[in-house]
């Protein structure tokens, strides 16, 4: 069987994506490993427009719940498998998975990215042992501790604003002197007597035994080093894009991302599209990931009606 569209990826892109490929009856298959993509692991979403306050968890639940109401009509999805590679074929793709192969006239890239990992001397060995990169499942192991937040974005901010609810004091080490943050959020944490920020701190080595205790960073004006006691380390130091089972087939840019027109969603191979954050659009958040999509579904759907060009 060949499908109209395979869409890969179950966060807000691939979830919108869905809802409007079965809202216009195109034959799909929804591949993705799990729902809810990078706000999965989010104590709390209060961006996500029409909802004022969500758990990435919840919203993981209703975008599935969303999207499974249409299964079995015009929509095959298929959790828990992942995409591999994909290749140009007579009927347009063939897209192989850890499970299958699939054929379809039109793809949708919504994979999103992944959390970068630090690389400094003892990351690897202290590696879920004291050194973590989810603050909702291993924060609570810290309790009553002193711990360190590494990095100076949103992701930062909330895993600190999450982390001082239990412990004991929050270290957020800023590698310049500018946060990339929300001012409102780095507002509130300040108002916490056991928040702290260092910046122009740059990390430089983990210590410890058989557990973390201990980070020496460089001030990156100064060059002198300093230690800092602690029990935890979470790191929030950005994230890569999804994007390694195109490689094949297109050219991405020089950190990866998909380049794409911005005013479609289409990819510089006929026939492929991609939204959210595996692609080199400016700003990635899950409202824009979902514009993102549903511009790209517009577009799929006159290119299988009306043509290549859409028209």
């Amino acid at each position: 069987m060949t499908y109209d569209l395979v869409i890969i990826g179950g966060g807000p892109a691939g979830v919108a994506a869905g809802v409007y490929a079965a809202r216009k009856r195109l034959k799909t298959l929804f591949i993705t490993p799990e729902f809810g993509g990078q706000s999965i692991v989010s104590e709390g979403i209060e961006n996500w427009i029409g909802t004022v306050k969500i758990s990435g968890a919840d919203l993981a639940k209703n975008l599935k719940a969303h999207l499974s109401t249409y299964a079995g009509d015009s929509i095959e999805i298929h959790e828990g498998e992942g995409v591999q590679d994909i290749k140009k074929s007579e009927a347009g793709f063939t897209i192989t998975t850890d499970k299958a192969n699939y054929e379809t006239r039109t793809v949708l890239a919504a994979t999103g990215s992944h959390r970068r990992k630090l690389t400094i001397p003892g990351a690897t060995e202290f590696d879920n042992r004291g050194l973590t990169y989810c603050a909702s499942c291993d924060g609570p192991l810290f309790t009553g501790k002193d711990v360190v937040v590494i990095g100076g974005g949103n992701a930062a901010l909330e895993t600190s604003a999450q982390l001082l609810a239990y412990c004991k004091s929050v270290t957020l080490l800023n590698r310049s002197k500018q946060l990339r943050g929300d001012e409102i959020m780095i507002e509130r944490l300040l108002q916490h007597s056991n928040f702290k920020i260092i910046k122009n701190a740059v990390p430089i080595e983990i210590k410890g035994s058989k557990f973390v205790t201990s980070i020496v960073y460089e001030d990156a004006v100064t060059k002198e080093h300093h230690e800092i006691i602690t029990a935890g380390i979470f790191v929030e130091i950005g994230l890569l894009p999804t994007t390694y089972f195109v490689k094949n087939i297109l050219t991405l840019n020089k950190i990866e991302q998909i380049p794409v027109d911005p005013r479609n969603q289409r990819t510089t191979v006929n026939g492929l599209w991609a939204a959210g954050d595996c692609t080199d659009g400016l700003f990635h958040q899950n409202n824009i990931a979902a514009g993102d999509a549903v511009k790209a579904l517009e577009d799929i759907y006159n290119y299988l009606h009306l043509g290549k060009n859409g028209s």
